[in-house]
């Protein structure tokens, strides 16, 4: 319970921190200046989950908030027992998995923040398939997002990263399509159009 614990947190630190950046600098939707690029639309990643999903996200149920850390119930074997019992008819734990996606993006030209994911690269380094996560670590250092918290971005000239920590503005035509490989699942695709440095 303790990954569904820190999971819900993340999401929660997400959508605050995103706020708190939205607020500050001026990266809102429809805020005037620098922030807008004619033709796309800045959305947060929150835009990307079904408003039912986001719900029981930031609303879990009593068994995920009341659980002791390092009690038995806490341990990694149980909580795989416990989600795999219940995945099936508990509405938690399906939207913690869920493929489900805001089909009114379907085809929108987006700006979305987030962290590089490297899929497919050669020899310099120059990437050309990747995830787009909402926090750094996603796929890597920690259990993947819901895969509508996962974009898959194609980008066929390809773009040099030298870190991974670093966040960018992406920039491309969203598509709802479920790709899965052995990282993660996503519930989104993208056609890179665009990369920006992302800068507080």
């Amino acid at each position: 319970m303790r990954a569904l614990k820190i999971f819900r947190r993340l999401l929660e630190v997400c959508v605050i921190a995103g706020a708190i950046c939205l607020a500050t600098q001026g990266f809102a939707k429809d805020a005037p200046g620098e922030a807008e690029v004619p033709g796309f639309t800045t959305l947060e990643w929150t835009d990307l989950i079904p408003p039912a999903d986001l719900e029981i996200l930031l609303n879990p149920p009593q068994y995920v908030t009341q659980v002791e850390d390092g009690s038995v119930e806490d341990q990694i074997s149980s909580q795989i027992q416990n989600s795999l019992e219940a995945a099936s008819d508990d509405r938690y734990q399906q939207a913690l998995s869920s493929t489900k996606v805001n089909a009114e993006l379907n085809g929108a030209k987006i700006r979305l923040p987030g962290f590089i994911v490297p899929l497919e690269f050669d020899e310099e380094q120059t990437v050309t398939q990747f995830f787009l996560v909402p926090y750094f670590g996603a796929c890597l250092h920690m259990p993947p997002p819901p895969p509508n918290q996962i974009i898959l971005v194609n980008s066929p000239d390809g773009i040099q990263l030298q870190e991974l920590y670093m966040p960018f503005w992406i920039l491309g035509e969203l598509s709802t399509s479920i790709t899965e490989n052995d990282m993660a699942t996503a519930a989104y695709s993208l056609r890179m159009a665009g990369i920006e440095a992302y800068t507080e």
